[in-house]
Formats: structure tokens, C-alpha cells, sequence
């Protein structure tokens, strides 16, 4: 065998797929950091397959494996190879994978913690990691007192199929009782749910709010509106991935059972920020600042056109969201101030805290510190960090 600091290395793996170029970058980090690998790659190839391994002679791959006729094949193959896709059920073959039931459960307290109580999971039968986003979404919800519908389309349809597809998909969302809120197996799934609910004429987020996987920043940010999705740490997966190749290339047994990263969290966007109260004046309320967060918004001006006292405003506030109108206000402020600062523009500071309904920066800096737990500028560069690695 090679040294394994300069072993071969095959790469049978899709090409344009967000998450496995972020898994890939993973991989070569940990290949610098030990010596370095040579790669190789199939020429064109933009599908998943992985029979020109048979043809190739190397130390190692990494591939994703998605039908069980290759997954035959490559238990054949004379060298080791790790499977970076979640499609098949875990078996013989060495899996390095995001942890999805975690993903599931994630989804549902993120929801949760907006008010919803209703709720829907929208997914592919037949694959293993939608399957098990799917179990621990619909026990999360159930866990907590929520009912779950469950509506699950086939993968990859033709342009015929899909319309048919688009219909159970519309039919399913007027069958369920708003507001709802709706995990998707995939960004792309999560989509297809914004795009029908925009045709049906039903309100994101307030009507349904919607919440997917994958974190594609492009494809998130492009949705109307932008998509709520669940990280899901691909660089630390294809750093585990090359973890475990090393060692089987070096004569070590493969584990007995799938390694699985833990995901990032949720990346929250405007699909998912409303917050469901049952009553109907602070609901008003509610709306209200969500509409006018750059506005002063003093409380006056909150119960100006409305038939209630500020003292049973702030009792109502309490009972629904155990917080007042004053702390409501800059908790959503601090929340559109962190989606600005994430952002790649680079707004000034100060226009951020102007942005976002700030009588003045320093007042910004203090309220945002007290809610977060640090400055604006230290969870800027954070997030700075994230987008570089």
C-alpha cells in the first residue's frame, strides 16, 4: 500500500450539491492537516454513480451511495470507501452521516417555540434519511401536546408526475387547520411548500410557516420569502468522513454502527418569524410590531386604536407570551438586527441599530448585549467565521 499521506483518493460524489461541496471541504482540510492526498474525480460526471470505481485503482473513496445494486457493487471493490448519502438504511458499509433524527427534533422545537401547536411534514417515502426526520419531527410535536400530518411524494418526478404531485400538495394544504407549521424533508421540498401556499393564497408565516433543511444560503435567501432551514454541519461530517477512511486505509475495522455529526441548529429567516398567540388583541398587537419593528413603537401607539387599557394590554402580553410589550419589541428587534449583521453586506453598525428601531447605537449595543449575550460587533464576526469555514 501507499503511504497513506500521499494515498489515492476517489471522489465519487455529484457535482453542484451545497452540502457535498461544503462535505468536501472538510475532507481536504483534514487530508492538509495529515500529510495531504492526491484526488481524483470522474470527468462530467454530474450524477451520483459510483461504477467507474470499478475501473479505478487507489487507496480509498468517498462516494454516495443511493441504490442497493451499488451498494453491491462497491462491497466488492478491493479498497475502502466511506458513504457520505443517507438514502439506504444503514448496513455493512461505513457511513458518515448528519444526525437526522436530531434534525427532526430540532425542526419541531424551533416551531414550537413560535406558537404552533398544528402541524405537517412534508417528505419522500423510501428514503432513510427523510424516514427518520420524518419519526422524530412527528414524535417531537406529539411529545409536546401538537397533532402532525404527514404527506410524502415520490423522488425525482418527470414534469407529468410532478404536477400531479403539485396537486396532492395543494389538496393536503387546504386540508389542514391554520395556522400550521410545516417541516420539509429538504430546502428544495420547503420550496415547493412556499410556492403552493403563495398559489393558494395562504400567508407565510402566519397562515403556515415553514421550516426546511440543508441551509443553502443561495437558494434559502431566494425563496419568497426567505427560507427558515436547519444547518446541517456538512464540513464537520466530511472531516469525520476522512477521519474514518484514514483509519481503514491504514487496516482499521469500520464501526459497527453509522457515525453521526450533530447538526448546527436553525438558521432563522422570515418563513418561520411570526409567533401564534390564540388571543386575538395581542395577536393584533403582535402584528403590528412585526410590521412596524423600525418604528418607534412606543406602547401608546400599540393600543391607540384599540378598545383596551395599557394595564390590561401588558396583563393579556404576559398571559400570552409570559414576556411584556416592551421586551417583546426589543426581542424582535435584536431578532432583525441579527439577520442583518449575518448578512454579507456589511451594514454599519449604526445602521443596523437604525434598521431596526433604536433610539441610538448605544441603547442598540446595550439591549442587544443583554438579550445575546454579546456585542453586535463580536456576534458579527461569528458569523463571519461560520461563512469562512
Amino acid at each position: 500500500m501507499r503511504k497513506i499521506g500521499r494515498a489515492r483518493i476517489a471522489i465519487a460524489v455529484p457535482q453542484g450539491l451545497a452540502f457535498v461541496e461544503r462535505e468536501l471541504r472538510g475532507i481536504v482540510e483534514y487530508a492538509n492537516e495529515h500529510g495531504g492526498w492526491t484526488f481524483s474525480r470522474f470527468p462530467d460526471m454530474l450524477g451520483a454513480s459510483v461504477k467507474w470505481l470499478r475501473n479505478w485503482t487507489g487507496d480509498g473513496a468517498f462516494a454516495l451511495i443511493t441504490t442497493p445494486a451499488d451498494a453491491m457493487m462497491v462491497r466488492d471493490l478491493p479498497f475502502p470507501v466511506v458513504n457520505l448519502a443517507s438514502h439506504l438504511p444503514p448496513g455493512d458499509l461505513p457511513l458518515v452521516a448528519v444526525d437526522h433524527r436530531r434534525i427532526g427534533e430540532i425542526a419541531a422545537r424551533h416551531l414550537l417555540e413560535r406558537g404552533f401547536r398544528r402541524f405537517g411534514y412534508f417528505g419522500t417515502p423510501r428514503l432513510w434519511y427523510s424516514e427518520q426526520r420524518r419519526n422524530s419531527f412527528r414524535k417531537s410535536v406529539e411529545k409536546a401536546g401538537g397533532q402532525c400530518r404527514i404527506l410524502e411524494v415520490e423522488a425525482n418526478p418527470n414534469s407529468a408526475a410532478w404536477r400531479h404531485q403539485e396537486q396532492k400538495l395543494r389538496q393536503w394544504l387546504e386540508s389542514l387547520q391554520l395556522p400550521v407549521g410545516i417541516m420539509a424533508s429538504t430546502d428544495l421540498r420547503a420550496s415547493m411548500v412556499l410556492e403552493t401556499c403563495r398559489s393558494l393564497g395562504l400567508r407565510v408565516p402566519d397562515d403556515v410557516g415553514v421550516i426546511g433543511v440543508d441551509n443553502d444560503p443561495v437558494f434559502a435567501e431566494f425563496d419568497d420569502p426567505p427560507l427558515t432551514s436547519v444547518a446541517r454541519n456538512d464540513r464537520a461530517v466530511g472531516r469525520k468522513a476522512a477521519e474514518l477512511l484514514a483509519k481503514l486505509m491504514a487496516g482499521g475495522k469500520p464501526p459497527a454502527k453509522p457515525i453521526l455529526i450533530p447538526p448546527e441548529g436553525v438558521v432563522q429567516r422570515r418563513s418561520t418569524e411570526t409567533t401564534v398567540i390564540d388571543n386575538p388583541v395581542v395577536a393584533q398587537v403582535v402584528g403590528y410590531i412585526h410590521e412596524h419593528i423600525s418604528s418607534k413603537l412606543r406602547v401608546e401607539e400599540l393600543i391607540k386604536d384599540l378598545p383596551i387599557s395599557r394595564r390590561s394590554l401588558e396583563a393579556k402580553f404576559r398571559e400570552a407570551l409570559k414576556t411584556s410589550p416592551r421586551q417583546y419589541v426589543n426581542l424582535m428587534r435584536v431578532e432583525a438586527a441579527k439577520r442583518l449583521l449575518a448578512s454579507p453586506d456589511q451594514m454599519k453598525l449604526a445602521s443596523v441599530s437604525n434598521a431596526c428601531g433604536f433610539t441610538e447605537p448605544r441603547r442598540f449595543r446595550a439591549i442587544f448585549r443583554r438579550v445575546t449575550g454579546v456585542s453586535p460587533a463580536a456576534y458579527r464576526r461569528s458569523c463571519l467565521m461560520k461563512v469562512r469555514t
